[in-house]
């Protein structure tokens, strides 16, 4: 039997935004434009359909009320896809999301962002504050998967096809071969991008100082450290996902109740 999804969480075709250096972003829209945007920022190797349509996200904030403005970082979904580590700088990723507020006219959005799209959304809330009132971040501050992604055995793994042995990075491969469409090689060049530029965890000396609320799987090897995130920014809050881990976190239903929550405070 076919199942037919709820008209709430299907994907509109993606409206392309023209950043800075000349690549691509994939965006998608959802509500009326007069309600307050919720921008949502997905995780490494993920996209906003994977990370927020086919986990409820979409759904549960449309009947919150809210217009719902999701992204596809670059590199990822249907956005541009460069393979040169330069350009995945943190900035960069940074500018991204700015370049697509000031498109769509958007003076004021909360944000919402998983794993790497919380790394860049912690950036985002602190240069962008007057315009980011409430924040959520999930899955940080593993944000990108510099310290333990084995970056040599995926390039082996590209270039030869040789075995990936480590067990974190094997995980890593096997979520990004389960997304369609997701590029290998330029996934390794987000890592490298990333590492190069230094910027693999949050700096807690220099934590945003609007609310932002923190959530992290109870089996996720990272919950100490976003912890400490959460105790070190001046009106942090930290929640508790039960039973999930870093891959499995944004499905949960206790996460969404609670950045639902959060959000209309």
């Amino acid at each position: 039997m076919t199942t037919v999804f709820p008209a709430l969480t299907e994907t509109p075709d993606p409206q392309f935004v023209m950043v800075g250096d000349g690549y691509r972003i994939a965006t998608y829209e959802w509500g009326p434009a007069d309600a307050p945007t919720v921008i949502l920022v997905h995780g490494f190797a993920s996209s906003a359909r994977d990370n927020w349509v086919n986990t409820g996200w979409v759904r549960d904030l449309l009947r919150a009320g809210y217009r719902v403005l999701a992204v596809d970082q670059r590199g990822h979904g249907a956005s541009d896809k460069p393979h040169e580590s330069r350009a995945y700088a943190l900035r960069t990723m940074v500018t991204d999301l700015e370049a697509v507020l000031d498109t769509y006219l958007v003076d004021e959005a909360l944000y919402v962002g998983y794993s790497l799209g919380a790394r860049v959304g912690w950036e985002v809330a602190r240069d962008l504050e007057p315009r980011i009132p409430r924040v959520v971040l999930g899955g940080v501050p593993d944000g990108v998967p510099l310290g333990r992604l084995d970056l040599d055995q995926v390039q082996a793994y590209v270039d030869e096809g040789e075995p990936v042995t480590d067990a974190v990075t094997h995980d890593y491969i096997t979520l990004i071969e389960r997304v369609p469409g997701n590029d290998l090689r330029a996934l390794l060049a987000i890592a490298r991008g990333m590492r190069a530029t230094g910027t693999v965890d949050p700096d807690p000396g220099k934590a945003p100082g609007q609310p932002v609320l923190f959530a992290t799987g109870t089996k996720d090897g990272i919950i100490e450290g976003s912890k400490s995130l959460a105790a070190a920014t001046p009106q942090g809050r930290f929640v508790e996902i039960p039973d999930r881990h870093h891959f499995n976190a944004p499905g949960s239903r206790v996460f969404r109740e609670a950045a639902l929550a959060f959000l209309a405070e």
